[in-house]
């Protein structure tokens, strides 16, 4: 039997697996849910803004008992899966007239973050019913952005945890196995970027790129408790040139391999699209890869 096993990044030794056990005994008639709590406790196992790393944690436990060296208690509840069973986003009622118009016409532009707002289901709704991929609940650290322009939406944005592996990116940055492992938090990736398309406002995606790049460390600090250091997101070449993201000075670095994150076949199975990135300080690649 092996005497070490590696989940998400953490190796647990044997030695782990038997604290797990006595954890186990010493509170017999604890939970799934509360042993994982007690474990993060005693691991001092948090993430960066000081919450329990509980998911993760459940997610270790279970792949020790497949692997037969735990036995949990039974399962006592099971909950609805939130992201199988969720309802998609209701249509709300927006202005539709068209809005064209010079980029200074519909200043002030203002970015509303509203993750953990109540702001958050119309964001979800524009992004559900007009953008071509449709809505997608985040995994993981994430922020959303209303644009309000001319007192009324014009852009919305969505940010995530970057992908683990991405080669391109990762021979751009050129840290190791190691480093990307400790660091990978430090990048956001664009998800999302919606111009409602109603609005024709020449220029005016280069320039909410660029005010993005300005704030949304700041805002991941705030939520999250770290700044992020380089920006992401995928292109699909066959739809989009993304010329607002070259003029917002993002550089392409590579492309996908069509895969995905799951592939098991090592053929494309999806669109191939292009990487780009965006440093957010001169000395990211220290930063990052050390």
């Amino acid at each position: 039997m092996a005497t070490e096993m590696r989940y998400r990044g953490r190796v647990v030794s044997a030695s782990d697996v038997e604290f797990i056990q006595q954890l186990i005994r010493d509170n017999p008639r604890a939970s799934r849910r509360a042993l994982s709590k007690k474990l993060c406790e005693a691991w001092e196992w948090k993430q960066a803004n000081g919450a329990l790393r509980d998911m993760v944690c459940r997610g270790l436990l279970l792949m020790l008992e497949r692997a037969g060296r735990i036995s949990l208690p039974a399962v006592r509840f099971v909950p609805q899966n939130p992201f199988v069973d969720r309802a998609r986003p209701a249509p709300v009622l927006v202005d539709t007239s068209p809005l064209a118009a010079s980029l200074c016409e519909i200043q002030p532009l203002e970015f509303w973050q509203v993750r953990r707002t109540g702001d958050e289901p119309f964001f979800n709704s524009l992004i559900e019913h007009h953008h071509y991929l449709g809505y997608e609940q985040p995994v993981g650290e994430h922020l959303k952005y209303l644009v309000m322009g001319g007192g009324r939406p014009v852009a919305c944005l969505a940010w995530s945890s970057a992908p683990r592996h991405l080669g391109p990116r990762d021979h751009f940055i050129g840290w190791d196995k190691e480093a990307r492992k400790r660091k990978i938090h430090l990048i956001a990736y664009n998800t999302r970027f919606l111009i409602l398309p109603w609005v024709r406002v020449p220029h005016l995606g280069s320039h909410i790129l660029g005010r993005m790049a300005r704030r949304v460390s700041g805002d991941w600090q705030k939520v999250y408790g770290h700044p992020i250091y380089l920006l992401e997101t995928f292109i699909d070449p066959s739809r989009f040139r993304g010329t607002c993201y070259l003029a917002a000075n993002w550089n392409v670095v590579g492309q996908t391999t069509g895969r995905g994150k799951d592939d098991l076949t090592h053929q494309a199975n999806r669109p191939v699209k292009q990487i780009l990135v965006l440093a957010l300080r001169q000395d990211f690649r220290r930063l990052l890869a050390e």
